[in-house]
């Protein structure tokens, strides 16, 4: 199988990114994935203690991975959160080779990883985000549509319109996230200019996933119109519609302030829904990619049912395969 931009750039087998799921994306989820052939994404916060170190865990987290496979790797960081400088300082210590950054402007740390050798991917909303990132020196960028799962970008435009208007202002490889499931999501993603798709709800519902179990039993009983978008003052989330999404929703509606929201919402909604099982009144987040998601496998096997669908897709459609 042809190599392409994104492949050559991660030293990776197939152009599939496993997202860096908040508290979900620990090394055992990562090295499944990243010896399957694609690229797993660690995330500081995940297997972490409630109220633990994030840049500890994460040196622990690297370390898990390192014994479990040589393959490549990510490390996502969000750049809003105030221990970033920190989480950054640790990855340079551990000598990272891939950084993923989101919520914020990679102007921060993009030179600082660069000069260590890093390659630098950022999240992008819209098409200003991706020429911005351009501008400061990324490796790529990940266009992010609406339909993702959590934190999605104030603009809310959707894959299907914002991929190609990305592709067409950016020279770096795209990848492509946002309501994605399969290899069919993957070959219209590669039709309208993506070189690589990452996939975050996906990998929610996989055995090496430390999700609770009634999380990944609400995404699979999911349908098309299992998610909903609150607003939360100013910070778009996509999530599982359940009790607390119905009352935060309603909230919202009657113009509550922003503070009693926050109030309400609290700091523990995630683990609750995502690790401890609570999903009505908890946030269990959730891209509308749910729907397609019928059935909890190993991540390795849906890392091969995606490239096999893509194949199956591009033939059965008469296009000539993008990777060869």
């Amino acid at each position: 199988m042809k190599k392409n931009r994104v492949c050559e750039l991660l030293g990776i087998e197939y152009p599939i990114l496993q997202g860096g799921m908040f508290r979900l994306a620990d090394a055992g989820l990562v090295a499944a994935v990243s010896k399957a052939g694609a690229l797993g994404t660690l995330s500081p916060h995940a297997g972490m203690p409630d109220k633990g170190n994030p840049a500890d865990n994460l040196r622990i987290q690297i370390q898990k991975i390192r014994k479990l496979t040589d393959r490549p790797f990510a490390v996502n960081v969000l750049l809003d959160l105030p221990e970033s400088g920190l989480t950054a300082d640790a990855l340079l210590q551990e000598k990272v080779h891939i950084v993923v950054t989101a919520a914020g402007s990679p102007d921060i740390y993009t030179d600082l990883f660069h000069s260590a050798g890093m390659l630098v991917l950022h999240v992008t909303g819209s098409v200003s985000q991706a020429r911005g990132a351009e501008s400061c020196g990324v490796d790529a960028v990940i266009a992010e549509g609406c339909e993702a799962a959590g934190r999605i970008a104030h603009d809310e435009i959707p894959l299907l319109s914002l991929l190609p208007q990305v592709a067409d202002v950016v020279k770096i490889p795209v990848i492509a996230a946002g309501g994605i499931a399969d290899g069919r999501g993957m070959a219209a993603a590669f039709a309208l200019g993506a070189e690589g798709i990452q996939l975050g709800t996906r990998f929610v519902a996989v055995e090496e996933c430390i999700a609770h179990p009634a999380y990944k039993k609400a995404i699979v009983e999911s349908g098309d119109s299992a998610t909903v978008v609150t607003r939360r003052g100013t910070i778009p989330t996509r999530s599982l519609k359940s009790r607390f999404i119905e009352e935060l929703a309603a909230m919202e509606e009657s113009g509550i302030e922003p503070d009693r929201i926050r109030e309400f919402i609290g700091r523990n909604r995630t683990r609750a829904a995502q690790i401890e099982g609570d999903i009505e009144n908890g946030d269990a987040y959730a891209g509308l990619s749910a729907g397609m998601i019928r059935e909890i496998l190993p991540a390795g096997i849906v890392v091969r049912k995606i490239m096999k669908e893509y194949q199956d897709t591009v033939r059965c459609n008469g296009f000539l395969p993008l990777l060869g």
